[in-house]
C-alpha cells in the first residue's frame, strides 16, 4: 500500500483538488508541501497533532515538508471557527510563540540536510507594499466569491472585520510565495482551511499559468462531532511544561469507546493490519486499545522515557502497577501547621483545585478521597505520619489525582 491510499484507509483525506494528480506526486515523493501554523499560543496542541503527523507520513514517504510559521497571519488571525475576533498580539508574543513551535516540530519532522524547511511568512508579509499588493493581487479576487467561504459565511451575522477579511488573501499570497521561493506545489490543512487553500491554487494559476494543489485533511471530531484536543481546564498542549506527560497520557486513556480505533488510524503510526484486528474487541480489550493508544502518542510527543513513566503513573493510580510514577506534589515543613495541613490547603497545594472555596465545594459534594477513602470533612488535616515515607494519594473526581508526601 503507497503512502495516499494508506491515507484514504486510516481516514485522513477530506477533499482534494486533483486527486489523479495527487496521488501520482505524493506517492512518488514529488510533492513538496506546505502546512501552516499561527503562533496563537506559546505551544502546538492536540489540534496541531494531525498536521504534524501528516508531515511525519508523507516525508517518510519522501516528500518535503515546508512548515510555515504565520509570523505575519498572527497579526491578523484567522476568522475560520471562529465567532468573535482573535485578540491581536505584539510582535514580540508572535515570535517568541514561532520560537516555541520551531522546538516542539523538530520531534516529528527531520529538518537536517535540506530534507525539511521551516519559513515565516512575516519575511514577505510584513514588507508588503499596500497600493503595490492591491494591483498585484487584488483584480484575482472576487469578493461575492469570498463572501460564500463558510469561514466568512458564519461571521456575517455577528460582523467580520476588514482586517480578518484580509486573512484569505494573505494565505493565498503565502502560497504564491513558496511556490516561487521554494518550488512548493502543494498545501495541506485542516478540512476548515478549504476556500483559502482554493484562493492560493487560483492566485498561482492567474498570476503564473501553473498548477498547483490543495489537500485537506479530515477534522479530528469525537463521536459526538466535536473537536477533541480539549479539556475541562482548556486545551491538551504538546509542551511538557503547559500539559504535563502524565495528564497528555491520561487524555487519550480516557478516550470514548466509540473514538479509540478512529484515534489509533488517524494518529499512530502503527500498522493498519495491527488497528484491524482490534475492530472486533469489547470491554476490557477496548481500554488495552485506549492504553496502546496513550503510550503511542506520549512516546511520539515526549519520547519513550516519558510514556513509561506516564503509564506506570496511570496504572498505579488504578491498583496494576507502581505508585513511584505516579505524578507527585512534595510538602516541605513551611508548608505545614502543628504537624499536618489542611486537606482542601493540600489540595490547592497539589494544583487539584485553583483555590479554597473550589476545594471546599468538591469536598462537600463528596469528590474528594484520600487513598481511596471518600472524605466529607471540610477540617480534615493530613498529619505528618501521612505524609511520610510514600505519602498519600489525592484524588478530586474521577480522573485527577496527585500523589502527596514530605520532600525527602
Amino acid at each position: 500500500m503507497q503512502i495516499y491510499e494508506e491515507l484514504q484507509a486510516r481516514g485522513l483525506l477530506a477533499q482534494v483538488t486533483d486527486e489523479k494528480e495527487i496521488r501520482e506526486m505524493v506517492n512518488n515523493g514529488k510533492a513538496t508541501f506546505y502546512i501552516g501554523f499561527d503562533p496563537t499560543a506559546d505551544s502546538l496542541h492536540v489540534g496541531h497533532f494531525m498536521a504534524l503527523c501528516l508531515m511525519k507520513r508523507l516525508q517518510m514517504a519522501g516528500n518535503k515538508p515546508i512548515a510555515l510559521l504565520g509570523g505575519g497571519t498572527g497579526m491578523i488571525g484567522d476568522p475560520s471557527g471562529r465567532t468573535d475576533m482573535r485578540q491581536m498580539m505584539t510582535v514580540e508574543t508572535i515570535q517568541h510563540n514561532c520560537d516555541c513551535f520551531k522546538k516542539q516540530m523538530s520531534r516529528f519532522i527531520d529538518f537536517s540536510d535540506g530534507k525539511a524547511l521551516m519559513v515565516n511568512n512575516a519575511d514577505w508579509l510584513l514588507d508588503l507594499n499596500y497600493v503595490e499588493l492591491l494591483r498585484e493581487v487584488g483584480p484575482h479576487f472576487s469578493v461575492n466569491r469570498m463572501l460564500t467561504a463558510e469561514c466568512y459565511k458564519q461571521r456575517m451575522e455577528r460582523g467580520l472585520s476588514f482586517l480578518e477579511f484580509n486573512y484569505m488573501i494573505m494565505q493565498s499570497y503565502d502560497f504564491y510565495m513558496l511556490f516561487q521561493k521554494y518550488g512548493c506545489n502543494m498545501q495541506f490543512g485542516g478540512d476548515d482551511q478549504w476556500s483559502n487553500m482554493l484562493g492560493g491554487t487560483e492566485l498561482i494559476r492567474r498570476k503564473l499559468g501553473k498548477d498547483a494543489y490543495a489537500m485537506t485533511i479530515t477534522l479530528l471530531l469525537n463521536s459526538e462531532g466535536k473537536k477533541m484536543g480539549k479539556t475541562q481546564s482548556g486545551a491538551v498542549w504538546l509542551d511538557p511544561n503547559k500539559t504535563s506527560p502524565f495528564d497528555f497520557y491520561q487524555y487519550w486513556r480516557n478516550v470514548a469507546d466509540a473514538d479509540v480505533l478512529k484515534c489509533l488510524r488517524m494518529l499512530t503510526f502503527l500498522p493498519l493490519e495491527q488497528i484491524d484486528e482490534m475492530d472486533h474487541w469489547e470491554g476490557s480489550q477496548l481500554n488495552e486499545a485506549k492504553e496502546i493508544l496513550a503510550y503511542e502518542l506520549t512516546a511520539l510527543v515526549h519520547g519513550d522515557e516519558e510514556a513509561k513513566k506516564a503509564q506506570a503513573g496511570a496504572r498505579a493510580l488504578f491498583g496494576t502497577g507502581n505508585a513511584q510514577e505516579m505524578p507527585t506534589q512534595e510538602l516541605t515543613e513551611e508548608d505545614l501547621t502543628d504537624d499536618g495541613i489542611d486537606l482542601i490547603g493540600a489540595l490547592v497545594k497539589a494544583e487539584l483545585v485553583t483555590s479554597r472555596s473550589e476545594g471546599r465545594r468538591a469536598i462537600e459534594q463528596g469528590g474528594v478521597s484520600v487513598d481511596g477513602e471518600k472524605i466529607g470533612d471540610i477540617k480534615y488535616v493530613l498529619t505528618r505520619d501521612q505524609l511520610s515515607g510514600d505519602g498519600v494519594v489525592l484524588r478530586r473526581g474521577k480522573k485527577k489525582f496527585k500523589k502527596i508526601c514530605m520532600k525527602a
